[in-house]
């Protein structure tokens, strides 16, 4: 219960918000502990929406009822940065910045997912934000649960029509041509498509505007100058979010009907579980 404590302080939620979250929290476990084992559970959310924190708080809530469970993040699966800029060089600049389909080694998170489904042991990797460099693996352990959470899970590859106007600056200036964003789209078209089909269930923190993730995202970066005395810039921060709006727009209109499990968050990130 202390630990549960300590993520919950970390969402800095106040005395409604915080009585409002272990109440879904425990119905969303309810939900979720029956489930036939192995399994793999997403996480789909915004950034700052609280994915990496559920994710704690539903992986120990699991562990202390025998089951063997992990959570790890699609960002944990980003490529090292020289590899991104082989991405930059080959197909647009743009693939430089870690974070849109494409910059994550999809061919091993596809990997580690199968294992666990099928019963083997699996080597977790981590990623370092601050130094923006993969770091070491965790020990390989045999898991019942696995819990990915990330910024785009679930989301599919749009249409064609959806592509041609650019959704803010840095696509009108950056990406004129469309490649980037059309490469992305691929992505999303597969492999990364293969992948979303293996998270069963799609749990969405549902977000209630841009300008909430924003300064969500802020915040998260604020935590990390305080932890680790380095980090973006505010102006570094605006230009690093203007790649995640397409796809988190996108989230709004395509996770209503498929998540399996909606938690729908007001601006102070205060939890309502609709589905």
């Amino acid at each position: 219960m202390s630990q549960l404590n300590a993520c919950l302080q970390q969402l800095q939620l106040n005395t409604d918000a915080e009585q409002a979250y272990r109440q879904m929290l425990q119905q969303l476990f309810s939900a979720l502990q029956n489930m036939p084992h192995p399994v793999v559970i997403g996480i789909s959310g915004a950034q700052g929406s609280g994915k990496s924190t559920l994710a704690t708080m539903l992986t120990q809530m699991f562990n202390a009822t025998g089951c063997s469970a992990a959570a790890v993040s699609l960002d944990d699966y980003y490529l090292s940065k020289a590899q991104r800029r082989q991405l930059a060089e080959d197909i647009h600049p743009l693939l430089a910045q870690r974070g849109v389909p494409g910059t994550q080694n999809i061919t091993q998170a596809l990997a580690d997912a199968r294992a666990v489904m099928a019963g083997e042991p699996v080597a977790l990797p981590q990623f370092d934000k601050a130094l923006d460099e993969p770091a070491a693996t965790l020990p390989a352990q045999t898991l019942d649960i696995l819990i990915v959470e990330g910024w785009c899970l679930g989301v599919t590859a749009q249409a064609e029509a959806e592509l041609t106007t650019p959704v803010n600056e840095l696509e009108a200036h950056e990406d004129s041509s469309g490649r980037w964003r059309h490469y992305v789209n691929q992505q999303l078209a597969w492999p990364y498509a293969e992948y979303w089909r293996l998270l069963a269930p799609l749990i969405w923190l549902q977000a209630p505007s841009w300008d909430c993730v924003c300064r969500w995202r802020a915040k998260q970066e604020q935590q990390l100058w305080q932890s680790r005395g380095k980090g973006m810039t505010e102006a570094e921060l605006a230009r690093f979010m203007l790649p995640f709006q397409r796809l988190t727009q996108a989230s709004w209109q395509q996770l209503p009907s498929t998540a399996d499990h909606i938690i729908r968050l007001d601006q102070q990130q205060q939890p309502l579980l609709v589905v």
